[in-house]
């Protein structure tokens, strides 16, 4: 397994029964699932904190605070106190503060969101390559979607592995 990152949103028990078996495209199932959101192998997490950044300095606003910090640890399929590990994948619950932060992010502010993120980006990791600005401002959009969507959701996991 490569380098994987999914957000979902929906019932906890069934989010970890279908990452238990591997079942990552059935985390798309809308009659199953509120939202999914795949990242994909070509993100670091970290990026989502620049996202963060970027957010905050479009909108002038102190939230979304950092992605990192907005990850808790999940009672794990083996109780409590075990961290969400689910053979190659760490599951992580996230904090409702930063999804309702990214969801009130506006459709006007998209664009600078992205162009800013896009120049966090560079400056964290040198010059990006032409062909992955469309996917980064793609993502933008999709992860304010996502933030949106899950609203209603009973729980929001953050399913990666590396």
């Amino acid at each position: 397994m490569g380098t994987l990152m999914d957000l979902v949103a929906g019932d906890t028990r069934e989010m970890l029964l279908a990452i238990s078996v591997d079942d990552m495209a059935g985390l798309s199932d809308r009659g199953r699932f509120i939202a999914h959101l795949a990242l994909g192998a070509g993100l670091d997490p970290t990026w989502l904190d620049l996202f963060s950044e970027a957010c905050r300095s479009v909108t002038g606003s102190a939230e979304p605070g950092d992605f990192l910090d907005a990850r808790r640890e999940l009672d794990g399929p083996g109780g409590p106190g075990n961290p969400g590990d689910l053979g190659e994948r760490t599951i992580e619950r996230v904090d409702r503060t930063w999804l309702e932060a990214v969801a009130q992010v506006s459709d006007r502010d998209l664009d600078r969101v992205a162009g800013r993120w896009i120049d966090l980006l560079d400056d964290e990791l040198g010059e990006l390559p032409r062909e992955e600005k469309p996917w980064i401002r793609q993502l933008t959009g999709d992860l304010v979607e996502f933030a949106r969507s899950s609203r209603e959701a009973p729980d929001v996991l953050f399913a990666w592995s590396i």
